[in-house]
């Protein structure tokens, strides 16, 4: 085995063991809001782990530069799409966990109306 197949096998250890993180915080926080925080952060490092480790692994074949390509779309898209879904359930009154400190949202809803 070539030693960029073991560094490729090395990064996406890492990007899994980070999805797998990711998906413990889906488990184990409290409230909607720290369940996407927590899935965004690790799954989004640890997806970008898993392509970059595929790209070492490929080098730049067609595959390779796919997975390189790949990663600022996970980059860009994934902690977007999260916002969207923590500020529509705001919208929607989904409650924050009682525990919760601060709110910076509530002060868009008194400000703007429902639509």
């Amino acid at each position: 085995m070539a030693w960029n197949e073991w560094i490729g096998f090395i990064i996406i250890g890492f990007g899994v063991a980070f999805d797998a993180l990711g998906c413990l915080g889906l488990l184990r926080f409290p409230d909607i809001y720290n369940r996407l925080q927590g899935a965004t952060k690790c799954v989004t490092f640890g997806t970008c782990g898993i392509l970059f480790g595929i790209f070492v692994m490929n080098g730049f074949t067609g595959f390779g530069i796919k997975a390189l390509v790949a990663i600022p779309f996970v980059l860009l898209t994934s902690p977007v799409g999260a916002h969207a879904l923590a500020r529509g359930a705001h919208i929607f009154g989904v409650p924050l966990w009682e525990k919760s400190v601060v709110d910076h949202y509530k002060q868009d809803r008194k400000d703007k109306p429902r639509l």
